[in-house]
């Protein structure tokens, strides 16, 4: 497959770098890759296969003829990302992704002691504060921890805005492509492997509540907060190992990177930016004014199914359109 990339290279050593020349060159390869692998499929040794497949490619010109695209388009030339630059931007994205997940974690963890030390006061398991106080005391820890996340989210997102150019159109290698895209495919089972493990941790994490809520309202806030504490680790593989991934999606520009698509995450996006901070504030409003920590939890299941009906329904509507 190498020599079939440089081969496709050579060819288009000499036209210019524009987008309609680009995605040509793009599509070519997509197609050939193809052709490629059905050959070695139906048997066809490396150097058949690559004689076919190059046999198969036409006259260069008669291609951009065909295309109807103009040598002499004046159109702006697209940024060409290099070796390094895409080895630092999925090394930065790494480390964001441990921030971010972390700065999460933090969040929800905050959110799980103040339930704890407020059930504990109640409780009189932790003495020298009135009930009148638990809610404040158990604010605390929960400022604190949001305070250093809030911190965690800011440095990641510092040390990530210098590729901001990367969120706007630009071309890859084709070579640099083909070593992405391994990559990609490589870490593909690791991913998956991650999203089962976190998405098994959300599934059983209400089971500590099922068995607590029977015996006593304060054991169903016990329940609560190591559900919590179990979510607080999904998420946090969610974000770790899916930053990864949707790394390699954005540098290949494929599924919701595609230039429509990225339209409409725009708006997803917003709705998203309103919608959980409101969670929050429903969440934290209903615990510490009606003291509703044994059912208020629901809110972000809730939230989150509603969100990913309406992310559905607008990505389905978009498309017809």
């Amino acid at each position: 497959m190498d020599t079939i990339i440089n081969y496709l290279d050579n060819m288009f050593a000499t036209l210019p770098k524009n987008k309609k020349i680009l995605d040509l060159k793009e599509d070519l390869l997509s197609s050939m890759e193809d052709k490629y692998n059905e050959l070695k499929r139906n048997g066809k040794s490396e150097n058949e296969a690559i004689g076919i497949v190059i046999s198969e490619f036409g006259n260069i010109d008669e291609l951009i003829k065909e295309f109807d695209i103009e040598l002499d388009d004046q159109s702006e030339e697209l940024p060409m990302l290099t070796e390094n630059e895409v080895n630092d931007y999925l090394e930065v994205n790494k480390k964001a992704s441990k921030l971010i997940g972390l700065g999460v974690t933090f969040c929800i963890l905050g959110a799980a002691l103040l339930i704890l030390i407020t059930q504990l006061i109640g409780d009189g398991l932790i003495t020298g504060v009135s009930d009148n106080y638990a809610g404040i005391v158990g604010l605390i820890p929960l400022l604190l921890l949001v305070a250093v996340a809030v911190g965690l989210f800011i440095y990641s997102g510092m040390t990530t805005d210098r590729f901001k150019y990367i969120e706007n159109d630009f071309e890859l290698p084709s070579h640099l492509r083909q070593s992405i895209k391994n990559k990609s495919n490589s870490y593909d089972p690791t991913y998956t492997k991650a999203i089962i493990i976190g998405v098994v941790l959300c599934i059983v994490s209400p089971i500590f509540l099922f068995i607590t809520a029977p015996m006593s309202e304060s054991a169903s806030s016990y329940g609560v907060v190591v559900l919590l504490m179990i979510v607080s680790v999904a998420v946090n593989i969610f974000i770790y190992f899916g930053m990864k991934k949707e790394s390699y999606k954005k540098l290949l520009k494929i599924d919701e990177y595609t230039h429509s698509n990225k339209q409409k995450n725009k708006v997803i996006g917003a709705i998203g930016s309103i919608v959980w901070p409101l969670a929050v504030i429903i969440f934290l409003v209903s615990g510490l004014v009606f003291n509703q920590w044994h059912i208020n939890w629901i809110v972000f299941p809730i939230t989150g199914l509603l969100f990913a009906m309406f992310s559905g329904a607008y990505s389905i509507l978009k498309e017809k359109n």
